[in-house]
């Protein structure tokens, strides 16, 4: 079972359009080949970026709140006992590598790559969702 963490961008393109592989990604969450990571501030990250006023998402809080929820459920939480920061060149972007480094995740899932250059000194490749969805064997 491969251990991942999902960018924030993944997310938000899920949401966006039910068309794309991130879209597929989510409708796959529980599947056996597969287990997304969280630690609390990742998931308030998630909440507060999905939620923010202007966001193209045509859900409701409430359905977000559902969707986290069901993330969650899903994922497993881990507790941060160590701050790699500053790694990333974005801030945010941290919080998402500290989640796969606190994991042990083997990939982290994005469609920002040059975000995470530095992911691979800990062992964790960057993946698109697309990409992803061919290890796995979803997409030829």
């Amino acid at each position: 079972m491969y251990q991942v963490v999902i960018d924030t961008n993944v997310l938000v393109s899920a949401l966006r359009s039910d068309l794309g592989a991130s879209h597929r990604l989510l409708k796959l969450l529980g599947d056996h080949r597969w287990r997304p990571n969280v630690t609390a501030s990742l998931v308030l990250e998630y909440e507060a970026v999905l939620k923010r006023e202007g966001q193209p998402i045509a859900l409701t809080h409430e359905e977000i709140d559902l969707l986290l929820d069901a993330l969650c459920s899903q994922a497993g939480r881990h507790r941060l006992y160590f701050l790699w920061r500053p790694v990333a060149t974005d801030p945010n972007d941290d919080l998402v590598l500290e989640a796969a480094i606190a994991s042990h995740s083997d990939f982290i899932i994005t469609y920002n790559r040059r975000d995470f250059a530095e992911s691979h000194r800990f062992g964790i490749s960057c993946l698109s969702p697309k990409e992803f969805l061919i290890l796995i064997g979803e997409l030829p």
